[in-house]
């Protein structure tokens, strides 16, 4: 692995950023006005993905990260559920649902992959040299 030297560079930040940003987008529509409390937790659950990777990361230890990672790998799954829910309540189209349950599944997997990757690696730390 080529060296990393900030989480901006990790490819699954990146798509987490890309995901965060089209939940921000769909809790915009007009359907999700008069739930805040959902909006907010669905919001939360998508930025948290990419906060776990980031936090993980500055933690400069593979444990560490590892840990975070899990915790990212989990707000996959919150943010799933979520969206199964927006779906449900009409808040977002099947087509806006499945484009979002592909995104996170994919992200899910690379975390997962990444995960292995560093469990089973001789790096110490999240310089990765």
């Amino acid at each position: 692995m080529a060296t990393v030297s900030s989480f901006e560079e990790l490819d699954i930040w990146k798509q987490a950023r890309e995901i965060c940003m089209s939940v921000y987008e769909i809790t915009c529509h007009e359907n999700f006005n008069n739930d805040f409390r959902f909006c907010s937790q669905i919001r939360a659950a998508a930025g948290s993905i990419m906060d776990n990777i980031a936090e993980g990361f500055e933690r400069e230890g593979n444990k560490e990260f590892i840990q975070f990672l899990f915790y990212a790998k989990g707000s996959c799954g919150e943010l799933r559920s979520q969206l199964i829910r927006a779906c449900d309540w009409k808040y977002i189209t099947n087509e806006e649902f499945n484009k979002l349950k592909e995104d996170a599944s994919k992200i899910s997997t690379g975390i997962y992959n990444f995960i292995k990757y560093l469990k089973n690696s001789n790096f110490s730390g999240n310089r990765f040299k």
